[in-house]
């Protein structure tokens, strides 16, 4: 149910405005009455108490949240006991609408907000968590430049069972911002969480994602298959040492990419300092064979084409059926 302007939950938290919604949860502007301070309520849907996945992915949310406390994370108020989440209210706007309205950013800008990311994921990493959603509707950007990370819903606790939650984990993620192992339906682990972030910060340099595609599924495709056009091309004066990070944040094979957040925050707060390769260009491989993609995403296609085959027979059977009559 859809809360109001000045609706009050449990006795406490005076509704002011309505920030988001999304198909797990409705998120509200309140006023918490025994502090003073100003909230952010997320409700999840009452069409997802009966779903068992969907509740558990929200309960997952809240049992991570809960164990994380960092400057660079939007923090978790409520209890455990909690019939939805409280935390705390950050003044900032969305890292998405921030791009939207100023284009691609100062390179200093970008500097200074992947520093603050990877830093903060670092810590994340450093908890045994995965946040496998990294994109600019999860990053609030405050008036003073802090950046702040938000939404845990999709993350993983590297140490539960796959098991627990293996249908939610196929292919989770913003196929923008996916890495390839993602794609694939794999865990994925912190060097999935690099790439990530080395997608946000190419399209906040040069204005554009690493794989511009008109649906999803093309988006996807070209990550498994290709690497991304270089910076310079784009944006020739992106320093080289910055290049050189991007390109190793964004390779297909994660054995290729940062081994940690950590050692990619650093690099990217000595950028003058970092070893850029004498050349090197994107690799573009033949198309991928079929096993490089899940069964269901190449198998669907050839389904949709057999059915349409089918169906064509069939229609003219009836025709022939009814002028034999």
């Amino acid at each position: 149910m859809r809360h109001a302007s000045g609706d009050c939950l449990d006795g406490r938290y005076e509704v002011r405005c309505l920030l988001g919604e999304g198909g797990m949860a409705e998120v509200y502007r309140a006023l918490d009455r025994q502090t003073g301070r100003d909230v952010v309520l997320k409700l999840p849907h009452v069409a997802i108490a009966g779903d068992l996945a969907a509740f558990n992915r929200y309960r997952r949310e809240m049992d991570i949240a809960r164990g994380l406390d960092h400057p660079g994370l939007q923090r978790l108020l409520s209890g455990p006991q909690a019939r939805y989440l409280v935390l705390d209210y950050v003044d900032g706007v969305p890292l998405r609408s921030y791009l939207a309205a100023r284009g691609r950013l100062p390179i200093d800008e970008v500097q200074h907000i992947g520093v603050q990311l990877a830093r903060t994921l670092a810590y994340v990493h450093q908890q045994g968590v995965v946040h496998r959603d990294l994109k600019p509707d999860n990053i609030l950007i405050s008036p003073d430049g802090r950046v702040t990370l938000t939404d845990f819903g999709i993350a993983l606790r590297l140490a539960s069972r796959r098991l627990t939650f293996s249908h939610l984990s196929n292919a989770a993620g913003t196929p923008d911002y996916m890495a390839p192992e993602q794609v694939r339906g794999e865990r994925g682990d912190a060097r999935t969480d690099v790439y990530a972030l080395g997608c946000l910060l190419y399209e906040l340099l040069t204005g554009r994602v690493p794989y511009p595609a008109d649906d999803a599924l093309e988006a996807m495709q070209r990550r498994v298959r290709t690497d991304p056009p270089l910076v310079r091309r784009l944006r020739p004066e992106v320093p080289p040492g910055f290049e050189a990070i991007l390109y190793r944040a964004l390779r297909r094979r994660p054995a290729e990419r940062y081994p940690s957040m950590a050692a990619l925050a650093d690099d990217l707060a000595h950028l003058e300092s970092v070893v850029v390769p004498a050349t090197y260009e994107p690799d573009e491989p033949p198309p991928a064979p079929i096993g490089d993609l899940p069964p269901w995403r190449t198998t669907l296609p050839i389904l949709a084409i057999i059915l349409a085959v089918l169906a064509a027979l069939g229609i003219l059977a009836q025709l022939a059926h009814h002028g034999v009559r």
